[in-house]
């Protein structure tokens, strides 16, 4: 849908569309999930730029980290410089490798002009260390009044403490500031946290340098070589914004070497409102090992893979089923023109390997028996974005679910809400009444509710009493009023 579409219409013709063809191309045309914004400057060639891979963050004491939210001038696209907001000032942030059972506190300092409130996507945190968007740090001489919302402000730092009481994991963390999510995730406000645990270790997966977190997401740039972003809360991109630049781990298009070996591939859409349907060309398959909250029981194996704002998928790709000298592209189906290209592999040489995927992979948590079913709608009204009819009230709870219990938490939609839901892990049950789809296999904290569909999940409440939230993960509809609190009691 190149140009632009005010959102009544956007939204008009996609109620016409009906329930039938949720997911597919509307009109011949590719499927946006969002309002694309083009770039002001010649975009680079793709596969030239190499794989980076994000450096893992050392700790400043056994389990304690900091890390300083600041700007820097980095080189995205090739011959000019864009100024980030990063963790360490670096896009993505340094990986946290974590362990589970062993505590970490991340000391994070804000050194930016903008208050800020770190998320651990996926983590089974205490409410006080979850990133609550009025939950804020901020740097010195800020005067703002984050419109009244007020909340708990923390001068300059603030120490986010995580127990790592669960299963080995791909998570990641992100900005979550009150209304200003997209803008200042855009801007760079993300990083990988990686869980460990004995059950992973005892696996022969491959690791190393064959174990790739592969952070997806799309961006416009200006002239100037800075990134491109509407106004804030502009009404002509109240369906996401989505950018014509597809950057891997910060670089755009990269290419990446390998072994004629199997690698891990650790998954994750950071973008902020684009989703991605992955394909291997010329051919190929993805054996599924993890999702969102951990290792499925047994491998799952994909031709494509559909993969929502937010969402992981943990996979192993056999590149010895190619010959050397290959080159193997991650491509996106959803998208036509530049961004239906990710990243490229070379099959550079041959290689010993080791590695394995077992037929059992894991024993995850058995499945609870619910003691009660909600509903949630997401839908829009003429000025928000809503859930259950109502825009976001922080400290006004929609759900109040006992700790230790589990709940069918029924999502229904009008148009691309991959919902997200804090603490709380959960099982897809169905889809329209019908059986999951083979991506929604395992523990998830994220479900890509497509338009006019419902999902039925499974959520256990584990870990600890107090505030958490549930809200679309794409991010201008959560800066829109897309999220609602619910108290563990």
């Amino acid at each position: 849908m190149g140009g632009r579409m005010g959102r009544r219409a956007f939204l008009g013709v996609l109620g016409g569309v009906g329930a039938g063809v949720a997911g597919l191309a509307v009109a011949g045309r590719a499927e946006h999930s969002g309002q694309l914004l083009t770039s002001e400057l010649p975009l680079p060639k793709p596969f030239t730029v190499p794989l980076p891979v994000p450096a893992v963050a050392r700790p400043a004491s056994p389990g304690r980290y900091e890390v300083t939210q600041r700007p820097a001038r980095v080189e995205i696209v090739p011959g000019t410089t864009t100024e980030v907001w990063g963790y360490g000032g670096t896009f993505p942030g340094p990986t946290f490798e974590l362990r589970r059972g062993s505590p970490a506190t991340i000391t994070v300092r804000n050194e930016l002009t903008v208050p800020t409130s770190t998320h651990l996507h996926g983590g089974v945190t205490p409410p006080d260390s979850d990133g609550y968007p009025t939950d804020l740090v901020v740097p010195a001489g800020y005067t703002g009044h984050d419109h009244g919302h007020g909340g708990t402000h923390h001068p300059l730092v603030k120490d986010y403490r995580y127990p790592v009481e669960q299963r080995a994991a791909t998570l990641w963390y992100h900005d979550h500031r009150m209304d200003f999510t997209a803008p200042q995730v855009w801007r760079g406000l993300a990083g990988f946290a990686l869980v460990r645990d004995e059950e992973e270790d005892a696996l022969p997966l491959p690791g190393g340098e064959r174990e790739l977190p592969l952070m997806i997401c799309d961006r416009a740039f200006g002239a100037d070589g800075s990134f491109r972003y509407p106004a804030a809360h502009d009404p002509d991109y109240m369906e996401g914004v989505e950018g014509d630049v597809i950057l891997v781990n910060g670089a755009p298009w990269p290419v990446a070497e390998v072994s004629a070996t199997r690698h891990r591939l650790r998954l994750l859409n950071a973008s902020n409102a684009r989703r991605y349907r992955l394909r291997l060309a010329p051919g190929g398959r993805f054996t599924q090992i993890g999702g969102d909250a951990g290792l499925l029981s047994a491998p799952v194996a994909h031709d494509e893979i559909t993969i929502a704002p937010g969402e992981r998928f943990d996979v192993v790709v056999d590149f010895s089923a190619y010959p050397v000298g290959s080159a193997v592209t991650l491509v996106n189906t959803l998208a036509e023109g530049p961004a239906g290209n990710v990243m490229r592999f070379v099959v550079a040489r041959r290689a010993r390997d080791d590695s394995a995927v077992p037929s059992v992979l894991s024993r995850p948590p058995s499945r609870p028996t619910p003691v009660a079913t909600r509903r949630f709608d997401f839908r829009r009204s003429e000025t928000a974005w809503t859930i259950n009819g109502r825009p976001y009230s922080p400290g006004v709870p929609l759900a109040r679910p006992r700790l230790g219990t589990a709940e069918v938490w029924r999502f229904s939609s009008d148009f691309h809400h991959p919902v997200h839901v804090h603490l709380a892990h959960f099982l897809v049950l169905a889809r329209g009444g019908r059986s999951p789809s083979a991506t929604d296999a395992g523990w998830k904290d994220t479900v890509d509710v497509r338009p006019y569909e419902v999902v039925d999940v499974l959520a256990r409440f584990d870990g600890y009493r107090g505030r958490y939230m549930l809200h679309c993960h794409n991010l201008e509809h959560e800066d829109m009023a897309m999220m609602a609190d619910f108290d563990v009691i």
